[in-house]
């Protein structure tokens, strides 16, 4: 029933740096892959076919990755190497991708707003890349909260539990337990203190957004960081209807750091030397 997932992904990516002055973080391998990669596969596991990228300056990297290399396939045709680019043949035929630009940096929220065009009047996923989720043999997050939203048919969050001295990096919900791992969110802040964190259950980079989203985020005024926050949409959304915050099954690695992304690169390395 979720048939377009965005990707935001006009970050500059500065904890990177200099890396990402010339590589979109997006596109930096765990193994040989790039995150968005494993984004656009676990969107297909949930059913998920139609692509939505918001990119920026310096982006170009991205459509280049998910489309054809005439004259790499050419050097390679016939070759062992040949199999190295089976996965993304793969999804080159099982989706489309469609791309607009977020033209300055005003906020996760300014970003989901700019793809209005991309999704039109209709439920969509977001998956945040650098928020690499490991399913542990289990479903993946996104088919995990798409089989929620069968049910209830409204915004829903992932949510994991988080180190108190941690917190003020997420946004947090307050809420009430309305099934397995499912909250009621009553309230919601961005990047609270330790003091203000109504609980350690923190917003991660995976949502299911209704449409009504749209029209939410373009009465929000800047919050934190003076951005346009999806949290406070949320919250606007939350008075006035209902949304779901689901604490997921499954790992998940923030390779916007450099120690996440370590971490999830040794983990997936153990993996594959495992099978």
């Amino acid at each position: 029933m979720i048939k377009k997932c965005l990707f935001p992904a006009a970050g500059y990516g500065t904890r990177f740096l200099p890396a990402t002055k010339a590589i979109p973080k997006e596109m930096l391998p765990i193994l040989n892959k790039p995150l968005i990669q494993y984004g656009v596969e676990e969107a297909i596991e949930a059913g998920i076919t139609n692509m939505a990228i918001v990119t920026g300056r310096g982006k170009r990297a991205l459509e280049d990755h998910f489309d054809i290399s005439y004259e790499l396939e050419h050097q390679i045709k016939g070759t062992s190497k040949e199999n190295y680019l089976k996965e993304i043949r793969m999804l080159l035929e099982k989706c489309t991708f469609s791309y607009t630009r977020q033209m300055e940096m005003r906020g996760l929220g300014h970003a989901i707003l700019t793809a209005e065009n991309l999704i039109g009047n209709e439920s969509f996923a977001v998956i945040l890349s650098d928020d690499l989720c490991d399913n542990n043999q289990d479903i993946g997050v996104l088919l995990q909260m798409c089989k929620i939203y069968e049910k209830y048919r409204c915004s829903i969050v992932a949510v994991e539990e988080v180190a108190l001295e941690d917190i003020s990096k997420y946004g947090v919900i307050e809420g009430r337990e309305v099934g397995d791992d499912v909250f009621m969110v009553d309230n919601m802040i961005e990047k609270p203190s330790q003091e203000e964190a109504p609980s350690n259950l923190a917003i991660i980079g995976r949502y299911i957004l209704t449409p009504d989203i749209f029209d939410i985020l373009r009465e929000t005024k800047p919050g934190k960081n003076g951005e346009i926050q999806i949290t406070d949409a949320l919250l606007e959304q939350c008075k006035k209807g209902m949304v779901l915050a689901y604490k997921f099954r499954g790992e998940r690695y923030d390779c916007g750091s450099i120690d996440g992304f370590v971490r999830a690169t040794n983990v997936f390395y153990q993996k594959i030397q495992g099978n």
